[in-house]
């Protein structure tokens, strides 16, 4: 059992099983870096700056690690190298708790008049509608009832996987086809979901970054159209990242939250990679909360963001 009673004994190992590359990576640099070492000094210091950067940690979040680790080596004069990963651990989850990510429990909605809507952005190929089909899932499994609007109209594929999802999951998904209009879909998503009276909406939509403007004027138009159904929404706007990108996953944050006002992430894929690091390093530089992460293939293999858990297992020896 985790920190929480929601985090089981299977989420924990899938998490670890999900972090595994991330942590040997990690380990093996960190063990080469204090071998016939005593005593965290400049040079230890110098080599663990380099492994976070190389961990994807980013060079700004590296640098805040860095010195807080040098004022506690200060402060207490004399920090051994065995304490270096207890440290880390600690300062690394402060610092996710300084930037909003907060743990969260499993899958609950906020209360809120009518649906709660879920508008999903982010580019091709990052997850995004799977990530949709999985939260749907686990919606469900929690009891809620669940549309989904298939508001990505400039590409087939995401059309129709979200249809195939909907089957999958066997919750309602709203579709007017390809090259159809994104807020249409959206305004009668919302409609249907109102209806019949459904707990959660969650609306894919486009994600072209090389069109910025045209993207942020169709996001606009997309929220304005749900909110004649729902004066609040989308109540949520979650950035679905990968994070098998590394550092090319900052630069998809920077240009979508200067196209939309991003409330929350989910970063997808960190079971494929040693990169587990770029978690750490988005959640610093953007203070915008994640909310879920992806470890895995199957259906709850995409988690709820427990800051705690996730270094516990990024540590993992």
């Amino acid at each position: 059992m985790g920190v929480f009673g929601f985090f089981s004994k299977e989420k924990k190992e899938s998490l670890d099983k999900g972090l595994e590359k991330s942590s040997q990576n990690l380990f093996s640099k960190l063990g080469k870096a204090i071998v016939g070492k005593s005593k965290v000094d400049d040079e230890v210091l110098d080599e663990l700056e380099e492994i976070l950067i190389t961990s994807d940690v980013g060079v700004e979040t590296t640098i805040k690690v860095i010195r807080r680790i040098e004022e506690r080596v200060s402060k207490e004069r004399y920090i051994n190298t065995t304490e270096l990963d207890k440290i880390l651990r600690e300062e690394i989850a402060s610092l996710l708790e300084e930037n909003n990510t907060n743990d969260l429990a499993d899958f609950d909605l906020p209360e809120s008049a009518g649906p709660y809507v879920i508008m999903v952005v982010g580019v091709n190929g990052v997850g995004k509608t799977t990530t949709i089909g999985k939260l749907a899932y686990q919606f469900k499994q929690k009891g809620k009832s669940v549309v989904l609007g298939a508001a990505d109209t400039f590409r087939a594929a995401a059309v129709d996987q979200l249809i195939l999802w909907g089957d999958r999951v066997e919750v309602p998904v709203i579709s007017h086809g390809m090259n159809t209009d994104p807020a249409s879909v959206a305004f009668d998503t919302v409609k249907k979901a109102v209806e019949l009276k459904a707990d959660v909406v969650i609306v894919d939509t486009a994600g072209r970054l090389h069109t910025k403007v045209n993207l942020m004027n169709e996001l606009t138009k997309i929220k304005r159209v749900m909110q004649k159904f729902i004066p609040e929404a989308p109540h949520e706007v979650l950035l679905v990242l990968d994070g098998s990108t590394g550092q090319n996953a900052f630069i998809q944050a920077k240009e979508f939250t200067r196209a939309t006002d991003i409330t929350s992430l989910a970063i997808t894929k960190l079971d494929g990679t040693a990169k587990g690091g770029v978690v750490i390093g988005i959640s610093d530089q953007f203070k915008i909360p994640v909310k879920y992460i992806g470890v895995g293939e199957k259906m709850n293999d995409l988690q709820v963001f427990n800051r705690k858990e996730f270094v516990d297992s990024l540590f993992k020896k």
